[in-house]
């Protein structure tokens, strides 16, 4: 085992986040056949509508009589769908970016992390919530307002290390040889910031979890009657407390969910900055 997967394995609370964050992903992948009622994605039966947990139905019925577990367990595919396609986007349009803006100095380099800048500046949540506004409700529009308002922090992230590294003797010497920009930046700049991007990146899986599901509880993201975690919370509002578990078993996958990759992505964060590391 190498050093520094020994060092992880020592991180008590990295170790959590990755067994959720690795409890998750196979949920999602094996989601058709772990859920004990797979149709109830979109089925209906309202003689066993809003039954509390039982062991057929261990977390419950919905309004409509739908199993909660089957719909938190489906749920999880989207839920990560969603969190995966958002962070690749958003790293797709911030690295080109932040290797631009960092590496060569100028016009073009100060106009990239203005727009960055003025794009920070405004909540992520609230741009996003205005982004989808402008579209039709729908998980494809509530995944293109986030892509939309998180490269900045990948930009961010990238300009500050390829500031950094460009200014390396390494850099000199490739370009006393010769090397072209091009070369520079995407075979020599680039794998160099690989881990301040891949702990942005975890964080930000965690992070977009979140904000999908509040633009789900906002009638902004998916629609009905997709086993959205976020949109069966808001569909659960009218009937407590007395239906409790309609709410509460979502609520808690989005809440382990995102504390996995949060604690995961911490811990992450403590192997490649010591100086960062969380007071234990």
């Amino acid at each position: 085992m190498s050093p520094v997967l020994r060092k992880l394995g020592r991180d008590m609370p990295a170790m959590i986040g990755l067994a959720l964050v690795l409890a998750v992903v196979l949920i999602a992948l094996l989601s058709p056949w772990l859920a004990p009622y797979p149709a109830d994605a979109s089925a209906s039966h309202l003689v066993r509508r809003l039954k509390p947990p039982t062991g057929a139905f261990p977390f419950g019925t919905d309004n409509l009589g739908r199993d909660i577990l089957s719909r938190v367990i489906l749920g999880a595919r989207g839920a990560l769908q969603v969190a995966f396609t958002v962070v690749g986007i958003a790293m797709a349009i911030g690295i080109p970016l932040g290797l631009i803006a960092g590496y060569r100095p100028g016009p073009l380099s100060q106009a990239i992390m203005r727009f960055t800048d003025m794009v920070l500046a405004i909540p992520q949540l609230i741009l996003a919530l205005a982004i989808a506004q402008l579209m039709s409700p729908s998980l494809e529009s509530a995944m293109l307002a986030l892509s939309l308002t998180y490269w900045p922090f990948f930009t961010r992230s990238v300009h500050a290390e390829a500031q950094r590294l460009s200014q390396s003797l390494f850099v000199d010497a490739l370009h006393g040889i010769g090397a072209s920009p091009w070369r520079i930046v995407f075979l020599h700049i680039l794998p160099n910031t690989a881990s301040p991007i891949i702990v942005r990146a975890t964080i930000g899986l965690g992070f977009t979890i979140l904000t999908a599901a509040v633009l789900g509880f906002l009638g902004m993201g998916a629609t009905p009657p997709a086993p959205d975690w976020g949109l069966t919370i808001a569909q659960s509002r009218v009937y407590l407390p007395g239906a409790w578990w309609y709410a509460l078993y979502p609520g808690l996958a989005i809440l382990l969910t995102v504390m996995g990759f949060n604690l995961l992505g911490d811990g992450l964060r403590d192997l490649i900055d010591p100086r960062l590391r969380r007071s234990r």
